[in-house]
């Protein structure tokens, strides 16, 4: 078991990278802590998969160091890294028996005989694969040799950490909720460091005590899954996580009677003073404010600052509902409940403004010290 810490590390595909652009992993410091059990999080394309091979040690980074334990690794081959990596399809052997898959890695470093066969029938356990151990991989469904493959993960007393790189894409989606759970287990019970590369947020959230969230090379926020949802560092964040994602409004300044408001088509939001003065005081022109579709309200009565709006759309999803509505030419998301009832036609909208959020060149800003959030 280790601690991973990526110390200053940034790599490209290019061999003489000109730009930023010329990088798949943009420069960074993060530190997995050992016997954490995380989440790599993100869409298709962000670095996600390029940045685990390079812990792994399948790729070599541009510039700086992979450290386990604060050693470098940079120059440590993959087989000695005593990492275990699980990949989206199963990597076994299917003409050997589940329970010889299992032995193989403690066979190659001569483990006694009576030690395998104990920690191959643990683990087989633990992943419910004791009634096949005698059956040849070969037959097995997808999740079957999914589990065979994290198993060989799980009997070396010598791993550091296991990677895990979207591992239930190939699995039945009604098995995953069932492996999830079982992962969950394999983690409190063996305190391994684990890295669970998805793109999926309820993968994340359900199996990480942390998720990591990249976009575009960078991770732009590392926090709890409530951290993520109630407080998102950057308006991808906002976007990308929650059902639906956080709605957005780009706000510009106006003078008006009362002073200066900040308003979208004409539409000025309900902010308070320390919001205005802190998006009063930027000298940026990209503001924004957000909020997540959670937090709106929606009447069919007008409220004081309550908003007229048009209902657009209301999709009934069993437990709660999702009503689209126009608010001057911006299309936002409302969730209700599924005991509230959906306005027909014109609604009012309020927004508290506990849960709006500022952001100015696309980061948060703590609206409590008026710091804008990391790069």
């Amino acid at each position: 078991m280790a601690e991973i810490h990526l110390k200053g590390l940034a790599h490209s595909y290019s061999d003489n990278p000109q730009s930023s652009a010329d990088y798949a992993i943009h420069e960074m410091e993060h530190v997995w802590h050992q016997g954490g059990a995380y989440a790599l999080l993100g869409p298709s394309g962000c670095g996600k998969s390029t940045l685990l091979n390079i812990i792994s040690g399948l790729i070599k980074p541009s510039h700086g160091s992979v450290l386990f334990d604060g050693v470098e690794v940079n120059e440590i081959a993959t087989q000695d890294r005593n990492i275990a990596q699980v990949f989206q399809f199963p990597v076994i052997y299917d003409s050997m028996t589940v329970y010889d898959n299992l032995a193989f890695p403690l066979r190659n470093m001569k483990v006694d005989k009576d030690k395998i066969d104990s920690k191959v029938k643990e683990v087989a356990h633990t992943l419910d694969l004791t009634d096949i151990l005698h059956r040849r991989a070969s037959n097995l469904s997808a999740d079957a040799k999914q589990k065979i493959s994290m198993g060989r993960g799980l009997v070396r007393d010598d791993v550091s950490a296991i990677l895990f790189d979207e591992p239930l894409t190939v699995i039945d989606p009604n098995l995953k909720w069932k492996l999830r759970r079982q992962l969950k287990q394999i983690h409190e019970r063996y305190n391994i460091t684990m890295v669970y590369v998805t793109h999926d947020q309820l993968e994340a959230s359900t199996f990480a005590d942390k998720i990591a969230l990249m976009y575009q090379g960078k991770i732009v926020q590392f926090g709890t899954p409530r951290e993520l949802f109630e407080n998102p560092n950057h308006t991808f964040v906002g976007y990308f996580i929650g059902s639906p994602g956080m709605n957005f409004l780009s706000v510009e300044k106006l003078a008006s009677g009362n002073g200066t408001e900040f308003c979208f088509d004409g539409i000025a939001l309900p902010l308070d003073s320390n919001q205005k003065k802190i998006l009063n005081d930027s000298s940026s022109s990209n503001l924004k404010v957000g909020i997540r579709p959670e937090f709106i309200q929606l009447s069919a009565v007008q409220h004081p600052e309550s908003l007229p709006c048009e209902v657009i759309h209301t999709e009934d999803l069993g437990t709660y509902k999702i009503v689209t509505v126009l608010l001057g030419q911006q299309k936002l998301k409302i969730r209700l409940g599924e005991e509230q009832q959906a306005p027909q036609k014109t609604a009012f909208a309020t927004f508290p403004s506990q849960w709006l959020k500022i952001y100015i060149d696309e980061y948060l800003v703590d609206t409590n010290s008026g710091d804008a959030g990391d790069e």
